[in-house]
């Protein structure tokens, strides 16, 4: 009989089929950069979980919360996730991915920009 390596016992397969059983419904109603992004924070999910699957209860509590906050549909008024909703998942899986020391995951949209430092007039970016 051969067993399947996907991660590391029950738990960790029932986070995988959340996830990606969250996404097969988004990719029912979502398109576009949306879309996109919902693909991304399950791909991070996915490899959190993996590579969580031995480490200590706190970082595989921090990464199953991740995954649930990302599933659950707080803000939803319908029966999908609004965009608003996955960006407030992308920040919590953000969170979640620079507290386990895995920067490498951090999951950035188009959208986003650097920090909006205010535009500096002449004369007042040089240095004296």
């Amino acid at each position: 009989m051969t067993v399947e390596e996907r991660g590391s016992g029950p738990g960790t397969d029932v986070l995988i089929r959340k996830v990606d059983s969250h996404l097969a419904a988004l990719r029912t109603g979502l398109q576009g950069p949306e879309l996109e992004l919902a693909e991304q924070l399950a791909s991070c999910l996915r490899e959190l979980v993996i590579a969580t699957a031995h480490s200590s209860a706190a970082d595989r509590g921090l990464v199953r919360a991740a995954v649930h906050y990302f599933v659950l549909r707080r803000e939803s008024r319908g029966r999908l996730l609004s965009v608003r909703s996955l960006a407030a998942a992308q920040r919590v899986v953000n969170k979640a991915v620079r507290q386990l020391g895995r920067p490498d995951l951090l999951v950035e949209t188009r959208r986003e920009r650097p920090s909006r430092a205010p535009a500096l007039s002449a004369g007042e970016g040089s240095l004296r």
